[in-house]
């Protein structure tokens, strides 16, 4: 077995990344705060061909030297808006037909590995502050809860991993 060269991996220019058909996932941060998370999902949305993020309330905007540390580029292909309100973004997207989904420890949640997307749908994932989580009211104006299961003595990650974990999934189950 050999390592591909970069070369060979067969990578989107930024012409074809935004040509490209998406995933029919858009991604909300609700007021995240760390500048390496907001670069890193970037990173991840680019990976999945997402459709556009949603930068919302005291998260940065590109450009900016420390979210182009983790998002190597991907400010350029992967369409965002910022809003002050991530709350009223989740009412626009709902009246548009988008499945909002909170990525949040919840009564009722639904286990990530239970959810099972539907293609053609349209759907929008919401990842909450790093202390803080998802904002209730968001919460409340979500369609579903969505949590990832954990076993361990923290149920906590990091919500670049967070969007890493859920990202592929629903994109997985979507092109399953």
């Amino acid at each position: 077995m050999r390592k591909l060269k970069n070369t060979e991996l067969k990578r989107l220019t930024i012409e074809g990344f935004k040509a490209a058909e998406k995933t029919g996932l858009i991604v909300v941060l609700d007021n995240i705060r760390s500048l390496n998370n907001i670069g890193s999902v970037f990173r991840t949305s680019d990976a999945f061909l997402i459709e556009k993020i949603y930068l919302c309330g005291i998260t940065a905007t590109p450009p900016n030297n420390e979210i182009h540390k983790t998002a190597l580029g991907a400010t350029d292909s992967v369409d965002w808006e910022y809003a002050e309100s991530t709350l009223s973004i989740v009412q626009s997207l709902r009246s548009l037909k988008v499945k909002v989904l909170a990525i949040e420890q919840a009564e009722n949640s639904t286990k990530l590995n239970d959810f099972f997307p539907v293609k053609g749908e349209k759907y929008a994932v919401i990842f909450g502050n790093e202390v803080k989580g998802v904002q209730q009211k968001v919460v409340n104006e979500s369609d579903l809860c969505i949590e990832i299961p954990q076993l361990g003595t923290k149920h906590s990650l990091n919500i670049s991993v967070s969007a890493g974990i859920v990202l592929w999934d629903i994109f997985a189950k979507l092109n399953s």
